[in-house]
């Protein structure tokens, strides 16, 4: 398939419902949004495991430094610094984590290789196109079928059981994400981990930790083997994950030792469109940017006129004259009477009616 040729995914939507005339606004027709949209998660035992498993030790880690290691410290600003960094950097690394693992990483749709959707693409003569046989998808370019999340997934660089879920087109920059937060928790674990140890060697065992001298120093040496090997192991990755994303081309691209077909981009324009187009920013290592937290308000847009118009709460004007706060949709208008200012853009609130 020619690399100007890509599918997208074909999102369904029900049927529009049309709403009655009113306030000067015909035929309004209404389409419930995230209907389609639902949660992305894998039910792979293995997988569940080692998400728990990861979590567990995020959370072994933080209990090991701040109520082992940095609340009995004599030193003040030390605890308090050292544990809002420690504590920051295991949110944004669990935030990562979490979203790599709730994200859809780019699924094509199934089975659509029907012969009316392979139609309506309106193929040119000798264009190509593939089927997955396993899933009954048609394959873009670059997309692999993962037998584990038993889809096709774009860009598909591997699956990785500690996220329960494959890294491929829209989840590696959360990916590289929780790689990085994870190595440097750890870093920072073993550097509070040696300072520890030459503290205590200085001082009695006893007055360094609150709890039994034994028991620290089992809790301690536990933590600097966990910390080694997921320093080790995270850091690998991320520069991995960083080396592909320069040189745009997967894992699994680079292992089959597939020839390019597609036109590579360059460093710059493969990290724009992995961490977010624009110049380089904190928004590239937020893991909460874009997040879309949920409403109170029911998710509905409106079309009317040829405009496709979305539920918002607006300001209306009362029947004694008052302006109100009302749950209504806000559209645009020519009609200074019951237009309203907000934003600079002249509008009038219809109210809604289920």
């Amino acid at each position: 398939m020619s690399s100007g040729h890509r599918l997208r995914d074909v999102e369904q939507q029900r049927p529009l419902l049309v709403g009655e005339e009113e306030q000067g606004v015909k035929e309004v027709e209404r389409i419930p949004l995230g209907a389609t949209k639902r949660l992305w998660f894998i039910p792979d035992c293995c997988g569940i495991v080692c998400a728990f498993i990861t979590w567990f030790l995020v959370f072994y880690a933080d209990f090991v430094v701040t109520f082992v290691m940095l609340l009995p410290s004599r030193s003040f600003w030390y605890a308090v610094i050292n544990g809002v960094l420690f504590n920051s950097l295991a949110v944004l690394a669990l935030a990562s984590h979490l979203r790599a693992m709730l994200t859809d990483p780019g699924a094509v749709p199934k089975g659509n290789a029907t012969k009316k959707y392979v139609e309506s693409l309106q193929l040119k003569p000798g264009e190509v196109i593939y089927k997955c046989a396993k899933c009954c998808s048609i394959k873009p370019e670059r997309a692999h079928h993962c037998s584990i999340c038993k889809r096709c997934i774009r860009k598909m660089d591997h699956h990785c059981p500690w996220v329960n879920n494959c890294v491929g087109e829209k989840n590696q920059r959360f990916f590289v994400l929780f790689t990085m937060y994870i190595a440097v928790i750890s870093s920072h674990a073993l550097a509070l981990c040696g300072y520890q140890f030459i503290t205590c060697v200085k001082v009695q065992w006893s007055e360094c930790s609150d709890f039994s001298p034994p028991v620290t120093m089992l809790l301690m040496i536990f933590l600097c083997m966990e910390s080694l090997l997921f320093f080790t192991f995270t850091a690998v990755m991320f520069g991995t994950q960083l080396h592909s994303i320069c040189n745009d081309e997967t894992e699994i691209e680079r292992l089959k030792n597939e020839k390019p077909t597609w036109e590579r981009q360059t460093r710059w324009a493969g990290l724009r469109s992995v961490f977010g187009g624009g110049p380089p920013s904190l928004r590239w290592i937020n893991p909460f940017a874009g997040l879309k937290l949920p409403t109170l308000l029911p998710r509905r847009s409106w079309r009317g006129g040829g405009r496709v118009l979305r539920l918002t709460s607006c300001p209306s004007i009362t029947r004694d004259g008052k302006r109100g706060e009302q749950q209504g949709v806000c559209l645009e208008t020519q009609s200074p009477k019951r237009g309203l200012r907000r934003g600079g853009r002249l509008q009038v609130c219809v109210p809604l009616k289920d």
